[in-house]
């Protein structure tokens, strides 16, 4: 590639842009629309009712839903962001464009699916969902953002977008487990819950060591749990366990995701002190 087009970019990178652009606007209007306001029906009545707040027991609380309108704002954000002339030509932007839009994708399809009851797909599509944000969140790992502004942008709402479906992932398995008259095989309902509430905590502490204490998807996960442990103790189906269980895992995340930072932080002033130190002796004279 010529060293002009590794600095203001070429077609296609204007098309994978677009491509952002246009699948983040999908998003937002699936969502809309999902929600009922133009007339459909709203998730909640939908595929049944299995995905409302007092549908199981791993369902987070109505407020917890909240949270989608900051992870579209930062997918927005971020679609305006790579769109920049600066950002055009950037390697990392040019990588997680695609993936990134294929997450938007798959969004607008889970709202189409659960729009036409069709609860076990909405499992399929949730969890390549999952997988295509988890694959987003490695690129972010291996290509750190150049800057302040490019890691609240691009880091933090993929993150936030990361560590909520996360939760909304456990939820759906969930649903779709009840819908389908599965009995646990003889095994309480609540001790399932807290089996799921563990891999879902399980899951933010694994982000929180291998991310090195990202911030943004430990809010977004705790952010579900703490709305499961809010629904289980106030709203039925209540369950005292269940709530425990989500307020243990969401604290567990917390304390990670902070000791895992603090480690960062630490590692990285101790190499920069060597550094120095190694500067500063081939520097002064024997």
């Amino acid at each position: 590639m010529a060293r002009s087009e590794r600095r203001t970019g070429t077609a296609a990178d204007t098309v994978r842009q677009v491509v952002v652009l246009v699948t983040s606007v999908l998003a937002i209007v699936a969502a809309f629309l999902g929600s009922g306001a133009a007339g459909g029906t709203p998730i909640q009545d939908a595929a049944g009712g299995y995905l409302d707040a007092d549908s199981t027991l791993i369902a987070p609380g109505r407020g917890a839903f909240a949270i989608w309108s900051v992870i579209y704002t930062g997918m927005f954000a971020y679609a305006i962001w790579q769109l920049l002339p600066r950002q055009r030509a950037e390697e990392r932007h040019r990588r997680m464009g695609y993936p990134i839009a294929a997450s938007l994708v798959l969004n607008a399809v889970w709202i189409f699916v659960v729009q036409l009851d069709q609860l076990a797909l909405s499992l399929v599509v949730i969890v390549a969902l999952l997988a295509v944000l988890a694959w987003i969140f490695v690129m972010t790992r291996r290509m750190p953002p150049r800057g302040a502004v490019d890691g609240v942008i691009t880091d933090g709402s993929v993150g936030l977008y990361l560590g909520w479906v996360c939760v909304a992932t456990a939820a759906n398995a969930t649903a779709v487990l009840v819908a389908a008259g599965f009995d646990g095989w003889g095994i309480p309902a609540e001790t399932w819950a807290v089996v799921v509430i563990a891999v879902a905590s399980a899951v933010g502490v694994a982000l929180a060591v291998w991310g090195h204490g990202r911030i943004a998807p430990m809010l977004s996960l705790c952010w579900g749990l703490a709305w499961v442990a809010i629904a289980r103790l106030t709203d039925e189906p209540a369950s005292v366990v269940t709530g425990v269980a989500a307020i243990i895992g969401a604290v567990a995340v917390v304390i990670v995701t902070v000791g895992a930072r603090v480690a960062d932080m630490r590692a990285g002033g101790a190499g920069r002190a060597a550094r120095d130190e190694a500067s500063e002796g081939e520097t002064t004279p024997a």
